[in-house]
């Protein structure tokens, strides 16, 4: 629903009490990325969902607090 420019995958398990077979940890990582690239994920699209789409989305917040705080520090 959302797309490959909005979506991320993170690595915090704490607190869970079931985890997904084969994912039980970040070392299963590298089999969750190739298996998606041998469903046609292109490379680009396996960065995003590496973490190329929190940096923007941090960068685009830290963009907005900067113009927030210059707006407000007058």
């Amino acid at each position: 629903m959302a797309g490959v420019d909005h979506v991320g995958i993170g690595s915090d398990f704490d607190g869970i009490t079931e985890v997904v077979q084969g994912l039980e940890d970040v070392s299963k990582f590298p089999a969750l990325f190739a298996e998606l690239a041998r469903r046609g994920w292109s490379d680009e699209d396996l960065r995003k969902l590496a973490g190329e789409n929190l940096l923007r989305v941090f960068s685009q917040a830290e963009a907005v607090s900067r113009k927030l705080q210059a707006s407000t520090s007058r």
